[in-house]
């Protein structure tokens, strides 16, 4: 029987992400999420606790999170955490903790206030209204991210599971 290992986090991206490729050709990429958890004190008070987490993902996930992740976005992350361990040139005992990412959801970006003039200004220049393709890119990130799960190969499954 397998221990079971699943965690789910939503948060907001602190950083844009870094992309890269193994020696095989598969894509990987890179980002901390942010994660708000709010309480209170037995005095009443207000408080905020802020928790960072590294996030990994691969194949054609890490394609749509290199596309589609930018800093401030907010996510929603379903995966495994992965402990790396390692010694340094003097002995010395290290780990860390990561999230393997295996879905992604992308929350709707906001823009700030614009005025009507760049409102319109951006519909002409590409004859899209803003909603419209806030909205179609929102469809295309959904469809890779259900797709990347549908596409992995059988040896990124082994290597990453």
């Amino acid at each position: 029987m397998d221990d079971f290992n699943s965690i789910v986090l939503e948060g907001n991206i602190v950083r844009d992400p870094e992309s890269r490729e193994t020696a095989k050709g598969i894509p990987i990429c890179m980002f901390s999420i942010a994660v708000n958890k709010n309480y209170r004190t037995s005095q009443g008070e207000r408080r905020q606790e802020v928790s960072f987490f590294d996030i990994e993902t691969w194949g054609a996930l890490a394609t749509s999170c290199s596309s589609y992740c930018a800093k401030g976005r907010g996510i929603r992350v379903v995966g495994r955490l992965k402990q790396n361990r390692w010694q340094d040139t003097e002995g010395k005992n290290h780990s860390k903790v990561k999230i393997v990412a295996e879905h992604v959801d992308f929350k709707p970006r906001f823009s700030g206030p614009k005025d009507n003039q760049s409102i319109l200004d951006n519909a002409q220049n590409n004859h899209i209204p803003p909603k419209h393709q806030e909205m179609a890119d929102l469809a295309e990130a959904a469809l890779a991210n259900s797709l990347s799960l549908e596409m992995r190969e059988p040896a990124l499954c082994e290597a990453v599971f």
